[in-house]
């Protein structure tokens, strides 16, 4: 949470906007709905792209604009504008207050929350001069190809964003927030021979750039890269089948996201269009599976203060030791299950609409050591590292394509493996889950998530876990 003082200066210093005439206009059009707020918001975003030995693009945007919602049952009108102006908030007024025409509006949903500063509002795009970056990542396709003669291509790149933003609702209830984020990746190809792999690595959060500029931080991202595309240069065929899947630590936790997470969104179970709707307080994992969403970590990806709608975000229990405890709500979606908002709702900017979306999303450590958890399998494979995946929602059916992988033999690890895909379905790959390692990781703080047509920035995070019969598609004859 912001003192609005900052955000005061970016949204009425230029007299377009009069903040007291502000206040009656969502009044009026907030009066006789069931909920709705104004979103105002101003962003600042950059990014620089490094790519085959220069500078390939290099982009600067200055957003702003509002979104006005009114609520009425289930019942939504939006409308939204980049001119920030009392003429045209008037004029979105009148579009959005037809929704609660006949109703009294008197629907209590408490006052806006407040939240501690989960991260600093410091814009990190005024960090660091135009030159020093491109600089970074000049020195980074140098280092990558000095380092191994098999580089034939690098690609860098950093970006980052600023956004301010205020959220009214009827009454004269207000907040702000103030957010930073940004993110640096780096790719690079090797050749050997005729065979050519990639490798990758970024990281990430709410955060400065100011570490991305330390060597020992770019040069490990570069290392990590390399690593990852000389392991492909000496990979084999994936094998095919049901088998047993270990999967490491961190990043592999986006699995869980979409297999799992999607379908514990609050507006997913109220319509029953969820793999998990009416399963409230059974069982539907292992023993030992906790999963949480957790939107209250600092510096993370995932994390905000306040929700998009004004909520302070909390850490919600979603499974706990394999039974399932809730859902994560936005407004709208809690009214009508006639719980509480879990500080859910999220949009991806001022012309979208919130809804139930992840923040941090993870399952907590187990008891056993991930060398333990490897020694006990004798034939599987073992992911680390995924790339992209599907997953349909109503069934909980995914394919995911693990970037970096290897075989299992006799509890040992074998030889790296191309070609992995892990096909199954979420709600019953979380009752295959045999083994729980004691080494929880968030990931570099690089997720983004898909849903409706809005992305937003997301965590993800897990520890080194043991699936048994879950089915490989892989490339081996």
């Amino acid at each position: 949470m912001t003192d609005l003082s900052k955000t005061d200066s970016l949204f009425f210093a230029n007299g377009d906007l009069d903040r007291d005439r502000l206040e009656k206009q969502v009044n009026d059009a907030l009066g006789a709905a069931e909920d709705g707020e104004l979103f105002l918001e101003y962003r600042q975003s950059e990014s620089l792209t490094w790519d085959d030995g220069r500078l390939r693009s290099a982009n600067f945007d200055t957003a702003q604009g509002f979104g006005l919602r009114a609520v009425a049952d289930e019942a939504t009108a939006f409308s939204h504008s980049n001119e920030l102006s009392n003429d045209a908030v008037g004029r979105a007024a009148e579009t959005v207050k037809a929704v609660g025409n006949g109703r009294s509006g008197k629907v209590d949903l408490g006052s806006i929350g407040t939240n501690v500063s989960l991260y600093s509002d410091v814009n990190p795009l005024g960090e660091a001069t135009f030159e020093a970056k491109v600089d970074l990542l000049g020195k980074i396709d140098a280092y990558a190809r000095a380092k191994d003669p098999r580089v034939v291509q690098v690609s860098a790149s950093i970006s980052g964003n600023w956004q301010a933003v205020q959220i009214w609702r009827s009454g004269g209830q207000r907040i702000g927030d103030i957010r930073p984020l940004v993110r640096f990746n780096v790719s690079v190809v090797v050749k050997q021979g005729d065979r050519m792999e990639t490798g990758s690595h970024g990281q990430g959060g709410r955060i400065g750039y100011d570490g991305f500029f330390e060597e020992k931080s770019w040069k490990s991202a570069v290392d990590e890269a390399l690593r990852q595309a000389t392991l492909n240069l000496e990979s084999v065929a994936a094998p095919a089948g049901e088998m047993t899947v270990v999967l490491g630590p961190g990043w592999p936790g986006i699995l869980l996201h979409e297999a799992i997470g999607h379908g514990l969104e609050g507006d997913f179970n109220r319509k029953g269009t969820s793999a998990f709707a009416g399963l409230l307080g059974q069982r539907i994992a292992s023993p030992g599976v906790t999963v949480v969403d957790d939107g209250t970590i600092h510096d993370r990806r995932g994390s905000l203060s306040i929700d998009d709608e004004g909520t302070p975000t909390q850490r919600t229990v979603l499974i706990e030791d394999g039974i399932l405890k809730g859902f994560m709500q936005d407004r709208l979606n809690a009214r009508l299950t006639g719980v509480k908002s879990t500080g859910n709702g999220r949009r991806q900017s001022y012309a979208h609409a919130p809804m139930p979306r992840m923040t941090n999303t993870y399952m907590l450590g187990g008891d056993k050591d991930p060398g333990e958890i490897l020694a006990s399998v004798k034939k599987g494979i073992y992911a680390v590292n995924f790339g992209g995946g599907q997953v349909d929602i109503t069934s909980g059916k995914f394919v995911f394509s693990a970037s970096e992988a290897y075989l299992i033999e006799n509890g040992k690890l074998g030889a790296p493996v191309k070609g992995a895909t892990l096909i199954g379905n979420g709600p019953d790959s979380l009752t295959k889950v045999s083994m729980i390692g004691n080494d929880m990781k968030l990931d570099e703080g690089i997720g983004t998530c898909g849903k409706d047509g809005q992305g937003v920035p997301v965590g993800v995070g897990q520890p080194t876990l043991r699936i048994d019969g879950l089915t490989v598609g892989g490339t081996a004859v």
